[in-house]
């Protein structure tokens, strides 16, 4: 029992040597691997740590999209040009956004210029009956909104 006991002994003082007296051979040649993980490590974490928060903060364009009444160019001639596949109004030269089917101004029906055959119909109808196109796409314009101050507030200098 008492030699068992020895046994016991010998080998947690073993392992208690290696542990307090290291091979300082050994951790000479992982000195490298603590330089990377120690000095570049969190440099590296700090730079990624820097890029994400920019790509979470940087300003963006404010993007809207032109769904107003506006009023049709004008050609040479000062007849108004309407664009193809557009409601718009032929009395007032206004042109309205997709899918709008009466005129603000009087209530009269919108007319649309077939993109496919340039045929005039109401807008109501969504087929031309000349070609056949199917219109129902709704292309929006989009327009970048001018730069200023955020909302509600002043610019911070």
């Amino acid at each position: 029992m008492i030699d068992h006991l020895n046994q016991v002994w010998n080998t947690v003082l073993d392992l208690l040597s290696k542990v307090v007296i290291p091979d300082w051979g050994a951790l000479i040649n992982l000195l490298p691997i603590f330089l990377v993980l120690g000095v570049l490590g969190p440099i590296f974490s700090i730079l990624v740590l820097g890029w994400v928060i920019y790509l979470v903060r940087r300003p963006r364009t404010s993007v809207r999209y032109a769904e107003q009444v506006r009023a049709a160019p004008l050609d040479a001639s000062g007849a108004p040009v309407f664009p193809p596949g557009l409601p718009h109004c032929l009395r007032h030269a206004l042109i309205y956004p997709s899918g709008s089917q009466r005129c603000s101004e009087d209530g009269e029906e919108l007319w649309v210029t077939c993109p496919m055959c340039s045929l005039g119909r109401s807008a109501q109808i969504r087929t031309c009956g000349n070609c056949g196109l199917v219109l129902n796409v709704k292309n929006r314009e989009r327009v970048l909104a001018a730069g200023g101050p955020p909302p509600g507030g002043a610019a911070i200098a």
